[in-house]
Parts: C-alpha cells; sequence; structure tokens
C-alpha cells in the first residue's frame, strides 16, 4: 500500500506560536512512519517557512528546531500539484504532499488564512474549512451564528478599536449599564485564553480593554458565569459525534494562558465531575454548535454548567484545540495515534467531495457575446 505523504505544519506567525510547537511536537510522534511519509514545516515568528531536517522532535518547543543544520527553507506551492518546495543549493525538490496538517494556533494558521491557500492549492488538509475557520476565530460570529442556532451563551458586547479610541467612557459606560462586575474581557481573534481578562472595576475594565485591543481590532465584554468549566471534543465531517467530558478545575482565578500552559495550578477530570444527564446534555450541545458552525474533522467545545440551576451555557469554540484534544478520546478507547488517523482519514474525505462540487458553468455567454446576442435584460 502506497504511503501517504503529511505535511504537519507548525509555529506561525501568532502569539500562540509557542502553544503551536507543543501540539506539533505531539502529533509528529503519533504520525505513524510506517503509513506515511512525514514533512515536519516549521513557520518562524518572522514567517520564514522551514522543512525541519532532524527526527527529535523534542527540539520544537525549546526552539532548537530552527538551528538543525539539515534545515532548508521551504514553501507550499499554491499552484496544484506543484505541493512542497524545498529549496537546496539553488536547487528546488518538490514533494508531493496529499495531506497537510495545520497544527497552527491563531491567526494566520487557524483563521481561515491558511486553509485558503490550502485550498487553492487542491490539498487536502485537517480540519475545518475556510468559513467554518474564520467564523470560529472569531469570537463575536461564534457568538451571532450560535445565538441564530437557538444556543445558550453568556451575553456579551462588542468594543471596536475605532469606539473605543473615539469615546472611551462611552465604551465603559454602554458596558456597565448591561453587566455587573465582574466581566471577563476577550480579543475576538485570539486562542489558548492570550489577552483574556477578569475586570472587577471601570478601572479594571479600562486596563483590560486596552490590554485586548493590542491583539486585534475588536474586544468582546462578556458577563460572568458561575459554573464548572467543561469541555469536550467534536469529531467527523458530515456526522460527527461527541467525546467524553472533560472538567477544569482552575486553580487560579480563572483558567487563562498562564493556568494552562505555565503553572501546574490547574486540574483535570476527565470524565467530568457531572451527571451522566448533564454529560450527554453537554456532548449532543456540542454536536448541535459543531453543526451549526459547519465545521469537519475535529474541534474542542467549551461550555459552562452554571451552579445556580445546572444550565449548559456554551462558551467558545477552538477547531484547531491544543494537542487535537486527543486525551478527551483515550476513555474511549481512541488513542492518539488512532485519533491523527482519523483526522487524516477525514480530511481526505473532504477534498473528494469537494472536488465533486462543480467548478464551471458553460451558459455560452463568450459565444453569444461574439454573435452579438444580448445576453442582459433590461
Amino acid at each position: 500500500m502506497k504511503k501517504l505523504s503529511v505535511c504537519v505544519l507548525f509555529g506561525g506567525v501568532s502569539p500562540e506560536h509557542e502553544v503551536s510547537l507543543r501540539s506539533a511536537e505531539s502529533v509528529l510522534n503519533n504520525l505513524n512512519p510506517e503509513k506515511y511519509n512525514i514533512f515536519p514545516v516549521g513557520i518562524t515568528r518572522d514567517g520564514e517557512w522551514i522543512l525541519f531536517g532532524g527526527s527529535d522532535y523534542s527540539m520544537l518547543p525549546n526552539g532548537t528546531w530552527e538551528s538543525c543544520p539539515r534545515n532548508r527553507r521551504a514553501a507550499l506551492s499554491p499552484v496544484r500539484g506543484q505541493g512542497l518546495l524545498s529549496f537546496e543549493n539553488d536547487c528546488v525538490v518538490r514533494e508531493r504532499i496529499d495531506v497537510v496538517f495545520p497544527v497552527l494556533h491563531g491567526e494566520n494558521g487557524e483563521d481561515g488564512s491558511m486553509q485558503g491557500l490550502l485550498q487553492i492549492a487542491g490539498i487536502a488538509y485537517v480540519g475545518s474549512g475556510v468559513g467554518a475557520s474564520s467564523a470560529c476565530m472569531d469570537k463575536s460570529m461564534t457568538k451571532l451564528i450560535a445565538q441564530n442556532a437557538g444556543i445558550l451563551q453568556a451575553r456579551w458586547q462588542v468594543i471596536r478599536a475605532h469606539e473605543w479610541a473615539r469615546d472611551q467612557n462611552g465604551c465603559m459606560d454602554a458596558a456597565e449599564r448591561a453587566f455587573s462586575y465582574p466581566v471577563f474581557v476577550k480579543p475576538a481573534g485570539t486562542g489558548s485564553s492570550v489577552g483574556i481578562s477578569k475586570a472587577k472595576s471601570r478601572e479594571e475594565l479600562e486596563l483590560s480593554v486596552a490590554d485586548a485591543l493590542r491583539y486585534g481590532e475588536k474586544v468582546l465584554v462578556e458577563e460572568f458565569i458561575d459554573g464548572q468549566e467543561i469541555e469536550v471534543a467534536v469529531l467527523g465531517n458530515e456526522n460527527p459525534c461527541a467525546s467524553v467530558c472533560g472538567e477544569i478545575e482552575a486553580g487560579a482565578e480563572f483558567y487563562d494562558y498562564e493556568a494552562k500552559y505555565l503553572s501546574d495550578s490547574a486540574r483535570f477530570y476527565v470524565p467530568a465531575r457531572i451527571s451522566e444527564e448533564l454529560s450527554e446534555q453537554v456532548r449532543e450541545t456540542a454536536v448541535k454548535v459543531y453543526t451549526a458552525m459547519e465545521c469537519r474533522g475535529l474541534a474542542r467545545v467549551d461550555f459552562f454548567v452554571r451552579r445556580a440551576d445546572s444550565a449548559v451555557v456554551f462558551n467558545e469554540i477552538n477547531t484547531i484545540p491544543g494537542s487535537f484534544a486527543f486525551y478527551l478520546f483515550e476513555p474511549m478507547g481512541i488513542s492518539f495515534r488512532q485519533l491523527v488517523d482519523e483526522l487524516v482519514k477525514y480530511a481526505h474525505e473532504a477534498l473528494v467531495q469537494k472536488n465533486e462540487s462543480t467548478f464551471a458553468y458553460d451558459s455560452e455567454i463568450l459565444t453569444k457575446m461574439m454573435n452579438g446576442t444580448k445576453t442582459i435584460k433590461k
């Protein structure tokens, strides 16, 4: 059986660069070399593409991968059929790529940008398509789609950079009319809890919004939900299924970037410490969110189970979660290696389905124009 050629993209020009390196190490260590020809391509913080020439993937998280002597400059060509190009001694080496595994978190990787390049190139890729990736990355768009689907979520307001620059007090007045403190302030276009803060006063709100605007042109102010933090992964294309539920006990005031990646204060419970009935409700709602957002491949959906009434409140969706949330599938008997295989399969299926679409419409417009026939009715 012919091996599939899989290109794993990691790094990227994004605030979540370091998180991507960790996730990529896990993915690369779980791609079966007997089934796949593996091409690890890293993108530096400066945007340089490098075909990693080493085999020790532990070099990724500490950044030493960039200095591997066998590295080559590389690029994925947007021209269909050209695949991966690498450059050595003024020569161009072309490699056929069957599937791309974009292990790129946040801006320029998870927001539809890379998915657009891969779609133009006609290469299968793991995860959601251009539209779903973009909508899921923009928290305000996610909120609107979830609202339209009738999904319970925290109330929110959007503050845009130009509004803040024109009238900071007016923006804060509007937030204070809508919510009582504390509130959460989030950049609209980041993941991994980058730039998120909890504001307990007007002074903290001002500082939080100013900080969040460093990451983009749009900020969300959300009401505080007092509840258990529950997450569930959803896997599949047209008939998705949910994993078991996991629970996060932050250990800090909330589950911020430091709690996720830099400290050991957070505790995880898989399965979550909720009733079977609540667990099933969370899983069903996760699939509903996934379907409403038109995701494919895999996503992790985050919720609160409100303490006051056990209501399931949707928080966020992440189309390229850290380490692809493999830990939520392990209790179901699905190993990380099996999960990777499934994601490659779903990527290939999505491309086949895409290629079955019609990309041309024979309207004979040019022929009619050349013959002087009217084609437009007035």
